[in-house]
Parts: C-alpha cells; structure tokens; sequence
C-alpha cells in the first residue's frame, strides 16, 4: 500500500470548506434571475435545483439522515420540492452550512460518504460552467478532489487509467491495476477528466482518450 492509498479522513472537509471559500460569496454576488438558468451538467436542472440539492444532501450528512433510498433520483427530487418556496438566499444560507459542518461527520464514517464531497464540488463546478465563471471543474479544490478521485476509483476497483495532465505536473494514476486489462490512456486538461469521470459534457474540448469509452469512466451514473 502506497501513502496516496491511505485515506485522509479530513480531505473530503478541506474540499468542502475550500468550496465553500470560493463558491459561496459568488453566489451571493448573482442577481436571482442566475437561479432560473438550466445546467448542462444536470439536464432537467435549474441552478437553483442543483444548489438545494448540495444543501440538502450536505444536512443530511450532518444530521446523519439516511433513511432507506436516501440520495436516490427520487429522493433529490423530494428534497429539492421541500424547498420550492424558499428564497434563493436561504438555500445559498443552508449550504454554506452543510460546506462548513459536514466535514467531520464524512471523516467519522470511514470512507462511504468521500464521494458526497467530490459530487458536491463537482455540482459547483455545473453552477460555474453555466453561469459562465472560470474555473468549473477546476480552481482551488482541484488537488483535493484528484486525491480522492483517485483513491476512491481504486478502491471501487474501476478500471486503471494513466492521466498526463496539461496543467497537473505530476501523472495521475486512477481505477486499480489488476492485470486483467492493460491500463488507459488520458492527455489533455484536469478539469476535461473530471468531466469525464463525472459524466459531465465534453464536446468541444481537446483530450485524448485511448483504451477505454468515456462512458467507462463516469462514477455517478
């Protein structure tokens, strides 16, 4: 076992909290006709409808609320319905709550709750991307969401993939290495290989991806 095997139980937090850093006041800064605008990364979705998902999902973590079909389609759909008549600025209030809490209830559960801190940074980045901001699938959060990318698609046994990223200085290696398949091949930016790992739209962006389909490395579908 190598040292980028161990879990880190205060990574997801420091993402989270990183987040919350730069995502928060961004969204205090938006008029609230931003909130009505549909996300490519979650068809069906309004910014807003991605937001008071993260919210509801990140008190849930800290109020330990995992009733059964918990963070299922029709569960996110409820929970954002219970939020219908909320104002913008309350569920933007309920996040910056859940960014700043969740954390040390994600370190106490021992791993099975890591990747409900990479969805919602990755749900921050599908607010940037359509609101037009840099930085979607990237800025200060992108170390931390890479580690746990990759030790959590290692230890979930996904396939193996040797990452050369352009603006990363060293390779990254994802998914476990079992023998039975000869490793893939990425080149091209960290954000694009975020978007691919979570089945977000890559069109019009410039990789290379050999030994594997894209739709092989998506962790959330």
């Amino acid at each position: 076992m190598t040292s980028a095997d161990v879990r880190d139980p205060e990574l997801p937090g420091l993402l989270l909290t990183t987040e919350r850093d730069a995502l928060i006041p961004l969204l205090r800064s938006r008029p609230d006709a931003d909130f009505a605008l549909p996300t490519a990364g979650c068809p069906g979705w309004t910014v807003r409808d991605v937001l008071a998902h993260c919210s509801s999902a990140l008190t849930r973590v800290v109020e330990r609320r995992f009733e059964k079909g918990v963070f299922s389609p029709e569960c996110n759909d409820r929970d954002i319905a219970e939020r219908a008549d909320w104002t913008n600025a309350r569920v933007v209030d309920e996040l910056e709550r859940g960014m700043t809490e969740a954390g040390p209830a994600i370190a106490k559960a021992g791993g099975v709750l890591d990747m409900v801190a990479v969805g919602e940074w990755v749900h921050g980045g599908d607010v940037r991307d359509v609101l037009g901001e840099p930085g979607a699938y990237a800025g200060p959060g992108l170390p931390h969401a890479l580690a746990l990318l990759a030790r959590i698609t290692r230890e979930q046994g996904r396939l193996p993939l040797h990452a050369d990223l352009d603006d990363v200085d060293e390779p990254l290696t994802l998914g476990a290495v079992s023998g039975e398949r000869t490793p893939a091949r990425f080149i091209g930016d960290a954000a694009t290989l975020v978007r691919l790992y979570a089945g977000r739209p890559v069109a019009g962006r410039t990789f290379e991806l050999a030994g594997a389909e894209a739709v092989e490395l998506n962790v959330f579908g």
